[in-house]
This record gives structure tokens, sequence and C-alpha cells, in this order.
């Protein structure tokens, strides 16, 4: 009887515990849609955390995210290293907005240097973090990273497929990296399985040329409204 009321009363702390746990998720919402909501016209620029300076891929993410700048658009990253310090510091060199959503982590994932003070939010939660992402975005240039740009790769295809938001250009750099991907989706997910339609495809550019990402975008927008996505 003694350990059933134990259990009980655990059991009750937990729910507790997700009651309150609403109030911070809340609380990043509210901080995120205040800090984002000025920003203006953006391009959400993803890619690995880990790429150093002196890689290709770096530099590349620095000169998509200057041109964007210089067209008018503000550029948004993940906020910590790596391609996203790239971004942010071609974003300020090209003097356009530079926001970084950095997230908590264990190992401590610190935020660039080249991030706006007022356009700087800490999440702890991932899928708040990628609520801004899309929100704010009105295009996505995913450059090669692991995991965490897959998933934030695929969110965002599975919203515009499902019409949760409206299209904007999602544009993979580097045909190299993302080459064997989409030849899978195509010949797996498409031909063999039928888990897609044809037009599912049509949700992605490749390119190799920052000019080019560019130019999607710009044009894109040419007849269009830049406005938020949710």
């Amino acid at each position: 009887m003694i350990a059933k009321r134990t259990k009980q009363k655990d059991w009750n702390s937990i729910k507790t515990n997700d009651s309150w746990q609403i109030f911070k998720i809340m609380s990043e919402f509210v901080e995120g849609f205040e800090k984002m909501n000025k920003i203006g016209p953006s391009v959400t620029i993803f890619g690995s955390a880990r790429t150093k300076k002196d890689a290709e891929h770096y530099k590349i993410a620095q000169k998509i995210a200057k041109k964007l700048a210089k067209e008018g658009f503000g550029v948004i990253t993940g906020g910590g290293p790596g391609i996203m310090e790239a971004a942010n510091k071609g974003a300020q060199k090209g003097k356009g907005a530079s926001a970084g959503l950095n997230i908590v982590l264990p190992f401590e994932q610190d935020a660039n240097q080249y991030i706006d003070p007022d356009k700087l939010v800490d999440f702890n939660y991932f899928f708040v973090r990628k609520v801004m992402f899309v929100k704010y975005a009105q295009a996505f240039v995913v450059m090669p990273g692991g995991f965490g740009t897959l998933d934030e790769l695929f969110e965002a295809l599975t919203l515009i497929q499902t019409k949760k938001i409206e299209k904007f250009p999602v544009i993979l750099f580097d045909t190299k990296f993302w080459g064997g991907l989409i030849d899978w989706v195509k010949k797996v997910l498409l031909e063999q399985y039928n888990y897609i339609s044809p037009n599912d495809l049509n949700l992605v550019h490749l390119s190799d040329d920052p000019d080019e990402v560019v130019k999607i975008i710009v044009d894109f927008y040419k007849k269009r409204n830049l406005t938020p996505n949710f």
C-alpha cells in the first residue's frame, strides 16, 4: 500500500511538471516572436556546425549570405559555428539583418559573434526553434550538413507538401553532396514505392552556383508578396 501511494505521488509530480513545462515553451515562443517579427524578408541558411573556417563551403555560405543581404534579405541561422557563423558573417558584410536562433545543448553551443545583438534568441526546445526558422524565412538555403540539417530540410518540405505553409524556394547547395539523396528520393520514394508525388520533386532546387542561388530566390519573389509563413 505504501509503495502504491508513493508511485501515485511520483506520477502526480510528473503530471504537475508537465503542466509547468507549458509555460516554459510559451515563453520561448513569446521571446522568439517579439525578437523576430521586425526582421523583414529573410532567408534561413542551414549547414554543418563542424564546417571549418578555411573550408570551401564556409566561404560559399558567407558569399551567398552577403549577396542576399545586398538584395535586401536578412539572414537567419542556427546561431552557432560552422556554416551558421559563415552566413551570419556574410550578412553583416552585406549590411543586412543577421539573426541567430541558438539552441542550448549539453556540449554548450555558443552563439557566434556575427549575430546582431537584438536578433539573438536562445532556445531549449528544437521544435520551437524550427517554427521560427520557417515562420520568418522566405527561402531556405541548405548547405552540406548532418542530422540537424536533414531534420530542418525535411521539416520544411513536409510543411510545403502538405500545404501547411506557402511554397517557398528550398535550395540545396552542392550537387555532389546532395545528388545521392535526391536520386534515392526519386528512385525509392517515388518510382519504387510511390510514397510521394512526381510534383514533390519540384519542391527542391539543386545548385553549385552562389549567384544562381540568389537569383532563384529573387526571381521567385518578383511577382509575390513577402509574408510570414504562419
